[in-house]
């Protein structure tokens, strides 16, 4: 052990040190007349964790980077955590009516931050990079979507592995497309990100877009679908010109009647509606990841929900026609 890494252990052990006694006051919450939620803490270095599902903050809550939009009501809870997260406020609480005129709306359309996998998966970061890349490559094709995405390919920013990147590199390197798959990432995630500057400065032709496998724990089928149609509506606001390849949420679980499976269906059969309107093309190939006999082997998806290389080419080869299609391709 060099002497550089053993001064550099020390202090950071010191650092925790210093945290583990840090005392932290909770931070401030305003609501304006429109319904924006503003937090604030006066600690140096500090960060601020909030929740909007009642649920008290911890270490891998949602970042607080920006104000909130809470005009439709809702519950936030908030901490003040320490830089390294080791030292935490006591939570505040605030409870919201909707402002007159405006409903309680699903978690699903309410856009939030996340830290679902802190520290390994840096959300925030990646959301910076990403967004500063795709702004400087102008990307002909956009994907966007959850780590399944993510896991595809592109330009990387951090040491996951890119289990489709032979096949991103065959058929969409040449394309120029822009990767925005974050791990994790649900319905709500999706909308915070095109709400500050994911996708500001850019024209895409066509955007792929497949998320809601991660809201399928907690949420209704009919609530994720409205999720989905709100990403495609900020999408029509925000890239007018971009047409939407929507893809229906991938099947996951080895057999049939694996959980979340007749979820994602009725979720698919929903947002198939939303073919021929506000941009969309609707196109659900789940259906090649599976056998005749419904069941979805390891040699596709190893953990019967994330594709490895052959998987992802039978994602590429499976919306490549229609990709051509679109892009008004030979």
């Amino acid at each position: 052990m060099t002497k550089s890494l053993i001064l550099a252990l020390l202090a950071f052990g010191a650092l925790l040190q210093v945290e583990s006694a840090l005392q932290l006051a909770p931070p401030s919450v305003q609501r304006d007349a429109n319904g924006v939620v503003t937090l604030q803490s006066t600690a140096p270095d500090a960060t601020i964790l909030y929740t909007l599902d009642g649920a008290d903050p911890i270490e891998k809550s949602n970042p607080y980077l920006a104000p909130i939009d809470l005009s439709s009501g809702g519950t936030l809870k908030a901490r003040v955590f320490s830089k390294l997260r080791k030292s935490k406020s006591e939570a505040v609480q605030a409870t919201y009516e909707p402002l007159p005129g405006r409903q309680p709306l699903p978690s699903t359309v309410v856009p939030v931050t996340q830290d679902r996998s802190w520290p390994q998966y840096d959300w925030t970061t990646r959301h910076k990079l990403t967004s500063a890349a795709v702004m400087r490559s102008q990307p002909k094709i956009l994907f966007i979507g959850d780590s399944i995405t993510h896991f595809f390919g592109g330009e990387q920013f951090d040491s996951y592995p890119l289990h489709g990147k032979k096949v991103w590199e065959e058929y969409y390197t040449p394309r120029n497309a822009g990767n925005l798959g974050f791990g994790w990432d649900k319905t709500e995630n999706v909308l915070w990100r095109l709400q500050h500057g994911a996708v500001d400065g850019i024209s895409p032709k066509l955007i792929v877009m497949m998320i809601g496998t991660n809201n399928t724990g907690n949420c209704s089928a009919h609530d994720i679908a409205a999720g989905i149609e709100a990403i495609v509506q900020e999408f029509n606001k925000r890239l007018p010109e971009s047409k939407i390849l929507l893809l229906g949420i991938f099947p996951r679980g080895k057999k049939p009647d694996a959980p979340h499976r007749g979820k994602i269906a009725e979720v698919n059969r929903i947002i198939s509606q939303l073919d021929g309107k506000q941009n969309v093309t609707f196109l659900d190939i789940g259906p090649k990841f599976l056998t005749p006999e419904g069941l979805i082997t390891q040699d596709i998806m190893p953990g019967f929900l994330h594709p490895n290389e052959k998987g992802y080419r039978i994602w590429a080869e499976a919306i490549e026609p229609t990709v051509k299609k679109l892009l008004s391709e030979p």
